[in-house]
């Protein structure tokens, strides 16, 4: 099945997917213009391969979609809002960018990274996990945690001889051992956050995707109840899975390198210092960051 779905300009996909250029092959890739992950649709598995067939000012994409089962009307109109979000296809960057005109170092940004919107997760569970499993370990040791974590809980999708890996449901992570969850490299205390969050989850005690319609500070507030989960987690699950552009996890050490490198000359900062600074982007606040964090990845000058 395949269907065209059109986003808000500006939009460069190609752009935005590129960090996913040396993702696992078996998870989410982008790989000669295409890219590709399982999404989930019910209990249904269903490959998503998305291309861009447009420009910057007229984006344009081309879905196809895959699975062993059929893919109904409704599946299709659920895919098609998955991907909304993913890609953030409805945001408008244009606000954005008038708001930081006067910004001379985010202005000159902005326009070499025109059409930039970050990929999302999936589902606000999905950026949680990630979250947790980056606490206070390097980016890349923890995307090689996430991936055997996902690749040992998650379901197979099999198609066309390729094995394919979605990920894990909060049912299937809260009925895991914590040894089993630290044989994914995760520490003690770690495999305990997400097994007691997952079953908070499978049990139906906590809806994190209702969250989306809270407000930040209700967000951090209710997150922050939950062990395991702070400031920074929670503010970080805000930015990757909730599509919420305020929102700033200053407390990462890795951000407030940025915001120095960029503004303050590389000397050290402090998480306030990055938050006065970051008042200057208005509500775009945790947009920026994305924005000075992909710069520095694709060897933008100041």
């Amino acid at each position: 099945m395949k269907f065209l779905s059109k986003a808000v300009a500006p939009f460069d996909f190609d752009l935005s997917v590129r960090i996913f250029s040396d993702g696992d092959k078996q998870i989410c890739r982008y790989e000669s213009g295409r890219y590709w992950q399982v999404v989930r649709v019910g209990e249904k598995l269903v490959l998503i391969v998305v291309k861009s067939l447009g420009t910057v000012d007229e984006p344009k994409l081309s879905v196809e979609l895959k699975s062993n089962e059929e893919i109904s009307y409704r599946d299709k109109k659920i895919i098609r809002e998955i991907i909304d979000s993913i890609f953030s296809l409805r945001f408008d960057l244009k606000p954005f960018i008038k708001h930081v005109e006067k910004d001379r170092i985010m202005s000159r940004i902005v326009q070499k990274l025109r059409g930039l919107k970050a990929p999302a997760a999936e589902t606000v569970f999905e950026a949680l996990i990630d979250s947790i499993t980056e606490q206070q370990i390097s980016l890349k040791v923890s995307q090689t945690l996430e991936r055997k974590l996902i690749k040992t809980f998650g379901d197979v999708l099999e198609l066309d001889g390729e094995v394919y890996y979605g990920f894990p449901t909060p049912k299937k992570l809260a009925s895991a051992s914590v040894e089993e969850l630290r044989g994914c490299g995760l520490s003690l205390r770690k495999a305990e956050y997400v097994r007691d969050l997952s079953a908070m989850i499978a049990d139906g005690k906590l809806d994190l995707e209702e969250l989306k319609n809270r407000d930040e500070k209700e967000i951090v507030s209710e997150l922050c109840k939950i062990r395991g989960i702070g400031v920074w987690t929670a503010e970080l699950t805000m930015v990757r899975g909730m599509n919420k552009v305020d929102a700033l996890p200053a407390d990462d050490l890795g951000l407030r390198r940025v915001i120095s490198h960029f503004y303050c000359g590389d000397r050290k900062i402090s998480a306030e210092e990055a938050r006065r600074i970051a008042e200057k982007w208005g509500r775009w606040k945790g947009l920026a960051g994305g924005y000075l964090i992909f710069a520095e990845m694709l060897g933008v000058r100041n």
